[in-house]
């Protein structure tokens, strides 16, 4: 029915197309940290009226990013991440979509992070002890 060439290469697109398909399964989770520009796990999320705010964990580094809820024209928003016993790390001015990312070293130290879009904010208090 076909011949040896056209086989070949039938069989050689629908070996890339299907090789294709399983690393897009195997690294769903890319595209959500990169979107966010933290690397590592989510450790926290923590939504509110205007946006949420999100916490990632990375070796001994913590992250932090706000995204807003609905991106589009600037507005106020920040985000804060701070160890316990240092000093605050703060990303604020006008965004349009996420203010960060933020990143501290915290290895085993506690920290939190608060993050506000347009007036609302959440926190998550202190986390990650």
């Amino acid at each position: 029915m076909f011949d040896g060439g056209l086989r070949r290469r039938l069989v050689f697109g629908l070996a890339v197309l299907t090789a294709t398909g399983v690393l897009e399964l195997a690294t769903p989770a890319q595209g959500a940290h990169a979107a966010s520009g933290c690397p590592g796990q989510r450790v926290k999320t923590v939504p509110f009226a205007t946006g949420r705010l999100e916490v990632y964990r990375s070796g001994p580094y913590t992250c932090a990013v706000t995204l807003a809820k609905k991106p589009g024209a600037k507005r106020p928003m920040s985000v804060l991440l701070q160890v316990r016993g240092g000093r605050a790390v703060v990303d604020s001015g006008r965004f349009g979509r996420l203010a960060g990312p933020v990143k501290v070293r915290s290895a085993t130290k506690c920290i939190r992070a608060v993050g506000a879009v347009s007036g609302k904010s959440g926190a998550t208090g202190w986390i990650l002890c």
